[in-house]
């Protein structure tokens, strides 16, 4: 395989991963209003549940500690690592939704993230620590016979079928009347809260949802980068998926596709197989970097529904509206489903 192919491939995995977590973070912010600065925390949860459920137990000598080492088949670590993203996300909501609303649920969320990031940081008998795990079996590669050459085109396809599927349910989640009721909360969480909607329940739901996309899309890195320490998972990386989320289209699933392309993946991603210019180390990090700030603040100035904005949906039951005094009735225009909830 040319090295042109593999990186393509490489590209087209990060594409697929990123468009599951900006789904999840979609889902709480897009849909559900819910300021979820921490959202990297959650997908590095899945990501280390994944890689110690599928890795064996830590031999001696190799120079790492970690917890489980049950090694789990492809995919039942995935999904448990979805599930304790799940789980984690169920604690955090419990002890501060019902208190906290808008900014300050932001900031004690970002906290959260920090938190979690020095425990995980330098508690090393957890998953070891700043060096993180390495050395995560590829899946399949022993029963089909892969090598690195053919196994990153293999997940990439794997990647892409687990992409669609959660596309698919995303798509039903939104467009059911749950997904209705998040956009009511969202846009005003006092009149669904008089209309005898529970915000708290439905807030949950988001968040538990979100988490797990975020937890499964950390299990896939894992799982093809084979490695995972706590320099992939700064609070940075958490705005650099708000960014793809943005740029998409705030509320949009189709929009996130076209946000995960543009800037976890072109404006992070490729610089990285850009070479350094010659007595400048980083330099063009450091410009995509700042490029994508000055993307963010073009998008919002602009455009800030974003490349692909939000769809408007319509009920497809037209309005009866009685008049009182003639006793006649007239149908009206269709009523918005962030109307009727």
């Amino acid at each position: 395989m040319s090295p042109l192919v593999y990186y393509l491939f490489t590209l087209a995995f990060f594409v697929f991963a990123y468009c599951i977590l900006g789904w999840g973070l979609n889902l709480q912010f897009g849909e559900g209003g819910i300021l979820n600065f921490a959202y990297i925390g959650f997908v590095a949860i899945g990501a280390y549940v994944t890689g110690a459920l599928s890795l064996g137990k830590p031999q001696a000598g190799s120079g790492q500690t970690y917890i489980f080492g049950l090694s789990l088949p492809f995919p039942i670590g995935l999904i448990l690592g979805g599930l304790a993203a799940c789980v984690f996300a169920l604690l955090v909501a419990v002890l501060t939704f019902r208190r906290l609303r808008t900014d300050y649920l932001a900031m004690v969320l970002i906290s959260l993230s920090l938190v979690l990031y020095d425990v995980i940081n330098n508690f090393v008998p957890l998953f070891n620590g700043a060096d993180g795990l390495t050395n995560v079996p590829e899946p399949f590669a022993d029963t089909l016979g892969l090598d690195p050459n053919t196994f990153v085109p293999f997940f990439a396809g794997v990647t892409l079928v687990i992409a669609l599927i959660m596309w698919w349910l995303m798509s039903r989640i939104t467009r059911s009347p749950l997904g209705r009721t998040l956009r009511a909360t969202r846009d005003d969480p006092e009149a669904a809260s008089a209309l005898g909607k529970n915000v708290f329940r439905y807030q949950l739901t988001a968040m538990l949802i979100g988490s797990f996309y975020a937890g499964i899309g950390g299990g896939l890195i894992i799982e093809f980068a084979g490695a995972f320490n706590t320099s992939a998972w700064l609070p940075g990386e958490t705005f650099l998926i708000f960014a793809a989320v943005i740029v998409g289209g705030v509320g949009n699933n189709k929009g996130m596709i076209l946000g995960a392309l543009i800037v976890p993946v072109l404006f992070t991603q490729l610089p990285k197989f850009i070479p350094d210019i010659p007595g400048h180390p980083g330099l063009i990090l450091n410009i995509a970097a700042m490029a994508i700030g000055v993307l963010l603040m073009f998008v919002l100035w602009f455009r800030p529904q974003g490349v692909i904005p939000e769809k408007k949906r319509f009920s497809r039951l037209p309005a009866v509206l009685v008049g009182r005094r003639s006793g006649s009735t007239q149908q009206s225009a269709p009523l918005s489903t962030e109307d009727t909830l």
